[in-house]
């Protein structure tokens, strides 16, 4: 799964590029870029993973392992954007650091304000500037917040007996996702909350996923199951526009599932993920390439030394920060139980679909989700 998380990260790179070089809103399908549509991707899978991870844990060490997964690295980056990007954009600009620390957004309020996962801040000492996406260092961001929010939800409602022996409810949770969806026209003037359209609008794909989690101890992978799958997914998209892709979220879970059983991987990907690295650093990458002028000369150019420049950070976030964490959450879990018996999934028919804590990971979600209005690229 790893190869299919890391080529949705590159269809996020891909899709903002053209914001960042200033050459338009690139290729969209119904409405949504494709990297919006990766985002969906990101978060089926996520629902699937997670509560895959919420089934086979109790909810403090499933907590643990959720903020061991998404926090460190999140706060890693905040630190090279002011430590690295951030001096770099305002040599650049100023050709002296004079002034770098004390000038708004300050570096340690940008850090500080960020803390939490809700960005709130951007720029740092009014860079990046005279570049054609000026004042954001990382658009992409914004999306962690509702990922950690569907976390929670799955917490909570993942810890009822009924959600672990039934897939009735999350189905139900599903249909109600996707009908909050379908009519938040009618609700946005009640609640006049743009934090919750954008909730509303990515929960669905990750209660997908979570349902598909629920219905793999009867259903397995299979070629025409895939096959029928991404048919179905096309099929609610092009049929309701405005809300398809949320009805769409279990088809989407399943029919990426089937790709990343049936798609080649090179072995180092296959151990190495460096999706969510890839995610979080794409952008900032490609705001120092375009502060240089590397926009300038084709978009070939700038979209392969953005993802050259960005497949460099995102290895050394995994060797130096994720990878890290996740082993010593592993070692503390195992000398705290150190003659305890493993813990086992429920039984499953042959050939079903699975995936316990050992497979857990984040799908680094996020995008410009720019449906009924919305424009989060870069979101302030």
């Amino acid at each position: 799964m790893n190869m299919i998380r890391l080529g949705l990260a590159a269809m996020v790179l891909f899709a903002h590029s053209f914001y960042l070089a200033g050459a338009g809103e690139g290729p969209h399908l119904r409405g949504e870029n494709l990297g919006g549509w990766a985002v969906a991707g990101f978060f089926a899978l996520s629902g699937f993973l997670i509560t895959g991870s919420r089934f086979t844990n109790g909810l403090g060490e499933y907590l643990v392992h959720r903020v061991a997964r998404i926090y460190p690295a999140f706060l890693a980056c905040l630190a090279v954007t002011v430590l690295v990007f951030a001096p770099l954009g305002f040599l650049h600009q100023n050709g002296t650091l004079a002034g770098y620390w004390t000038t708004e957004t300050t570096p340690l309020r940008f850090v500080f304000s960020n803390l939490f996962l809700e960005m709130k801040n951007y720029d740092v000492a009014f860079t990046p500037a005279n570049v054609p996406f000026a004042g954001s260092w990382n658009g992409s961001l914004w999306s962690l917040y509702y990922e950690f929010l569907c976390y929670l939800i799955i917490a909570a409602i993942g810890g009822l007996a009924w959600v672990r022996r039934s897939p009735v409810p999350l189905a139900l949770a599903f249909g109600v996702s996707v009908a909050v969806y379908a009519n938040l026209p009618s609700i946005m003037p009640l609640l006049q909350d743009t934090d919750f359209s954008l909730l509303a609008k990515l929960v669905p794909f990750f209660l997908g996923g979570a349902l598909v989690q629920s219905l793999s101890k009867w259903v397995g992978l299979h070629w025409a199951g895939g096959l029928g799958a991404l048919a179905a997914a096309a099929l609610c998209i092009f049929a309701f526009p405005v809300w398809g892709g949320q009805l769409a979220g279990p088809f989407i879970a399943y029919g990426l599932l089937w790709v990343s059983s049936v798609l080649p991987s090179p072995k180092l990907i296959r151990i190495h993920d460096v999706s969510y690295g890839f995610y979080i650093y794409a952008w900032p990458v490609q705001q120092l390439l375009a502060l240089y002028g590397v926009h300038n000369r084709g978009m070939t150019i700038y979209i392969l030394a953005s993802a050259a420049g960005t497949l460099v950070l995102a290895t050394l976030s995994w060797l130096l920060v994720e990878r890290p964490v996740m082993r010593a959450v592993r070692r503390r879990r195992m000398a705290a139980v150190p003659t305890a018996a493993p813990a086992t999934a429920p039984s499953a028919a042959p050939g079903a679909l699975t995936a316990g804590s050992a497979k857990e990971s984040l799908s680094p979600p996020a995008d410009s989700l720019t449906e009924a209005g919305i424009t989060t690229v870069g979101r302030r």
